[in-house]
C-alpha cells in the first residue's frame, strides 16, 4: 500500500510538471519531424559563438518576443506579428514546440505565455529545465544556424483573462483596494525597494505591490526548478483564491512567475503588459520606495 501511495503522489507530482523535461528527453526526441527547437540566449551572439542544440532556432529575445513599435518594447507583440514570427521559426499548429535558455527558464517562460496568450495547445509546449547546462553535461553544441521550413500556425486572439493593463492595476490596486486582487512584483529586492534603478528611470515598486523573486524559484547553478514544495513556500504569502496580478521590469520574470503560480494550482494569474518598464517611466504614475508595499502616503 505504502509504495503505491509513493507511485501516485510520483505520477501526481510528475503530471504537474509535465511541460519540464531534461536532457534525456531531448536527446529521444530531437529526431521528431514534429518537433521545433527554440533557443532564447540572454545574449543572442552566442547561439553563433558559442552554440546551440543542434537544430534549435534562434529566439532574440526583445526583438522577437517584444512589440518593436510600442514604449516601452516589451509590451506584447500583437497576434499578427508573433503569428509571422512563429511561421519564420517552422512552428504549425501541430508541432511540438520545446523551448530552452541560459537564464533559469525566465527567457523561455515568456516564449511559453505568449504561446499561451495567443491559444496555442500547450499539451505541444515543453521547456528544458536546465537548459544549455542540463545539455552541455552530456553532449556538445553545434554552431550552424537550423535550415527552417516556413510555418502555418494559425493564432487565436489574446485571452483577456491572462493580462492587465496598467488602467486595472491602478483602479483595483491603488484606488478600489480590491480584496480579492494580489499585486505581486517578481523583480530582484533591490529593484523593488528603490535601491537600485534599473530599466527605467525611476526606483520603486507600484503601490500596494509584494515582492517575491521567481528566480528564487530555481536553482542558480543547475538552472532547475525547485521542488513543488519549495515553490509552494515560496509564494505562502498569496491566497490561491486571489486574482493575481504580475509584473516585472521587462516580461521574462513575470512570466516565469506565471508558471510557478499556474503550476502550483492558482487559477487567475494576470501579467501587466508592460509591467515596470511602463510604470516606472511614466512620470504621473505613484512610486513607492521601500520594503513595505505601502508608504504613509497611500497606506490607508
Amino acid at each position: 500500500m505504502f509504495g503505491v501511495l509513493l507511485f501516485a503522489l510520483a505520477s501526481l507530482s510528475h503530471a504537474e510538471r509535465d511541460f519540464l523535461v531534461d536532457s534525456v528527453w531531448l536527446e529521444s526526441n530531437i529526431d521528431d519531424p514534429d518537433m521545433v527547437l527554440l533557443e532564447v540566449r540572454y545574449h543572442p551572439h552566442r547561439y553563433y559563438t558559442v552554440g546551440h542544440i543542434p537544430g534549435a532556432v534562434q529566439v532574440q529575445r526583445f526583438k522577437d518576443l517584444g512589440d518593436n513599435r510600442a514604449v516601452p518594447l516589451m509590451r506584447f507583440p500583437s497576434k499578427a506579428d508573433f503569428q509571422s514570427t512563429l511561421r519564420g521559426w517552422g512552428v504549425n499548429n501541430d508541432s511540438l514546440v520545446v523551448i530552452y535558455d541560459d537564464s533559469r527558464t525566465a527567457l523561455a517562460s515568456r516564449v511559453y505565455f505568449l504561446l499561451e496568450l495567443y491559444g496555442f495547445d500547450m499539451s505541444r509546449v515543453k521547456i528544458l529545465e536546465g537548459g544549455t547546462i542540463e545539455w552541455t553535461a552530456f553532449n556538445e553544441l553545434s554552431k550552424d544556424k537550423a535550415k527552417v521550413n516556413p510555418g502555418n500556425v494559425t493564432l487565436k486572439p489574446a485571452n483577456p483573462r491572462l493580462f492587465v493593463e496598467w488602467e486595472d492595476v491602478y483602479e483595483d490596486v491603488l484606488s478600489r483596494r480590491d480584496p480579492d486582487v494580489v499585486l505581486l512584483d517578481a523583480r530582484p529586492q533591490d529593484m523593488y525597494t528603490g535601491e537600485v534603478i534599473r530599466h527605467s528611470i525611476r526606483g520603486g515598486h507600484i503601490p500596494g505591490a509584494v515582492n517575491i523573486v521567481s528566480l528564487e524559484g530555481t536553482d542558480g547553478q543547475s538552472q532547475k526548478w525547485l521542488s513543488n514544495e519549495k515553490l509552494a513556500y515560496l509564494y505562502r504569502s498569496i491566497p490561491k483564491d486571489k486574482r493575481v496580478y504580475v509584473y516585472c521590469h521587462d516580461g521574462f520574470r513575470m512570466s516565469l512567475a506565471y508558471m510557478q503560480l499556474k503550476k502550483l494550482g492558482y487559477k487567475d494569474v494576470r501579467l501587466y503588459n508592460g509591467g515596470w518598464s511602463h510604470w516606472g517611466n511614466a512620470l504621473t504614475l505613484p512610486v513607492v520606495e521601500g520594503e513595505e508595499p505601502y508608504d504613509a502616503e497611500y497606506a490607508l
